[in-house]
């Protein structure tokens, strides 16, 4: 399973409108550079944490637009990277390649509360029940560029995952 990257978005701090960019540097341990993750502003970014940024798949917002009176942006999500053609669902546990970058599925990121009032949706979490995207730490750093190809790398144990 293969896919690509759609677009990058990035928000210096938490609840600011999201930022489109062709490209973002991945720091390992750290985050997108420039975004509220690496910088440690954002509303989820309390350390130690889990993610370092996050994925939502293209074919997963549209499926949203198309319920009645759901219009999202790409950016709307707030999610980091957007994704078309692989299932992030399955990334979790595993490490993949985006461009050069690699990366872990550390857990599924489902909506939340904050996001619901962010976007003024009162069914939010049930829209986005099971397509609200992936987190992930980046092992190896590098740039993510929108077009680079997004590629399972290996099962990690769960011993490791945990250890990180």
């Amino acid at each position: 399973m293969a896919g690509l990257v759609e677009s990058i978005y990035v928000a210096p701090t938490a609840g600011v409108a999201m930022v489109s960019v062709v490209e973002a540097v991945a720091v390992a341990g750290r985050g997108l550079a420039g975004d509220r993750y690496e910088t440690g502003a954002g509303t989820f970014s309390s350390w130690p944490k889990d993610h370092e940024f996050t994925l939502i798949e293209g074919e997963a917002i549209e499926a949203m637009n198309r319920l009645p009176g759901v219009r999202l942006g790409l950016g709307d999500t707030r999610r980091n990277v957007t994704t078309r053609g692989i299932a992030l669902n399955e990334l979790v546990g595993r490490e993949f390649t985006v461009g050069s970058v690699r990366c872990l599925g550390t857990r599924l990121c489902p909506p939340c509360d904050h996001l619901r009032k962010l976007l003024g949706i009162a069914e939010l979490i049930q829209i986005m029940e099971g397509r609200g995207g992936l987190r992930a730490t980046l092992v190896e750093g590098g740039t993510i560029r929108v077009g680079d190809s997004i590629a399972i790398a290996a099962e990690v144990p769960r011993d490791v995952r945990q250890a990180r």
